[in-house]
């Protein structure tokens, strides 16, 4: 496998790095926290006329047609420069699964994104280990009746429309597209600025419309919850790419005893770890998103490693970042603070690492 990226990604990459450079500098971030708003409209609008909210959308939406690992690049550099922006929940959670599976009605749905226009997201998470899907979609008449509860869903209440997994009588688990007013959402608190809800279902009928594909055989859920932790273990590893840039550079100019932090031993070797387990974390997370990629057979078990660096390893990590800067490093005007919320932030999304143990260790075992 070679983990270098071809010229397109390198150039996709550039592009939203610089993009972000400008639009999420860290002046900027400290006026949004001060705003009040759920998200930046002015970096999200910025991303879609840039095109970059396009990648992963159908072509006939105005989109690139392209997939996880080019979303993979984006959503990673979105992680470096902590953008308060929905591309998480608008791309991983409900865009890719639409463009995979929905029918073209469902495709249309995906019009506004590329202009920056609308946000969508998906629930991935129930009471319970990660990948739990205990809501169900009664069929009656010509649409279903939905009940169960959702948990840790982004900007539910800002969503056009939720992807909702449920178990269908008869059939196996469906992804329905449901409109926020028609369920009941309570706000989440959120170690980051980012709006999270508990999404409650409770006989919400739908119609056969908004089945995604049409059909319940699992496939749609597959993607979604394959989408979710490739697009959080993507955050995750720009968030630690950014905060070991940022505390390798307070070691190199920060003195102590008229030396250089970076001087001392047992500051090079803590720095060292950062640097570590965030290349783990890389390797893991580029190879879990090209097996999704390619519909490997592996794709779960690589995802679910990526997913325990990211729970374990790396906010071990943002510790040891902290650690390093002293005081300041819990300062909330350092911006180093935003950094260790994201990797939180992430954590509490894929489950936490003893999850993530959990399901590699049932994947391992269905192997043997």
């Amino acid at each position: 496998m070679d983990f270098n990226l071809d010229e397109t990604r390198q150039a996709l990459r550039g592009l939203a790095a610089e993009l972000l450079a400008r639009e999420a500098a860290p002046e900027r971030l400290e006026s949004f926290e001060k705003s009040g708003i759920t998200y930046d409209t002015v970096t999200w609008k910025a991303l879609a006329q840039a095109g970059l909210l396009g990648v992963v959308l159908p072509e006939e939406v105005g989109g690139a047609g392209l997939g996880p690992v080019e979303l993979t690049v984006i959503l990673r550099e979105i992680g470096a420069h902590v953008a308060p922006v929905p591309a998480y929940a608008s791309l991983a959670l409900a865009a890719l699964p639409i463009a995979r599976h929905g029918t073209a009605a469902q495709r249309a749905l995906l019009g506004p994104l590329v202009e920056g226009d609308t946000v969508l997201t998906g629930a991935y998470r129930e009471v319970g280990p990660a990948g739990l899907v205990a809501a169900t979609a009664r069929p009656d008449g010509d649409g279903y009746v939905l009940d169960g509860v959702k948990t840790f869903v982004p900007y539910a209440a800002e969503a056009a429309r939720i992807l909702i997994p449920a178990r269908v009588d008869g059939a196996g688990v469906g992804v329905f597209l449901v409109e926020p007013a028609a369920a009941t959402v309570t706000a989440h608190p959120s170690a980051t600025t980012e709006p999270l809800s508990r999404v409650e279902l409770t006989g919400v009928r739908v119609g056969t419309d908004a089945l995604l594909g049409g059909v319940a055989d699992g496939a749609a859920w597959d993607t979604l919850r394959r989408s979710a932790v490739s697009g959080a273990v993507a955050l995750s590893s720009g968030v630690i790419e950014g905060a070991l840039k940022i505390t390798t550079e307070y070691v190199k100019t920060r003195e102590q005893f008229e030396r250089a932090l970076a001087q001392f031993q047992a500051v090079t070797m803590q720095i060292g770890d950062v640097y570590i387990a965030k290349r783990a974390l890389d390797v893991a997370v580029w190879a879990g998103a090209w097996r999704f990629a390619e519909d490997a057979p592996d794709t779960d078990e690589v995802l679910a490693i990526a997913s325990y660096n990211a729970c374990d390893p790396v906010v071990k990590a943002l510790y040891t970042c902290q650690h390093l800067h002293g005081g300041i490093g819990l300062d909330v005007t350092y911006p180093l603070h935003r950094y260790f919320a994201w990797a939180k932030h992430s954590g509490h999304l894929l489950g936490g690492a003893e999850d993530q143990l959990d399901t590699l260790g049932a994947l391992v075992a269905q192997e043997a």
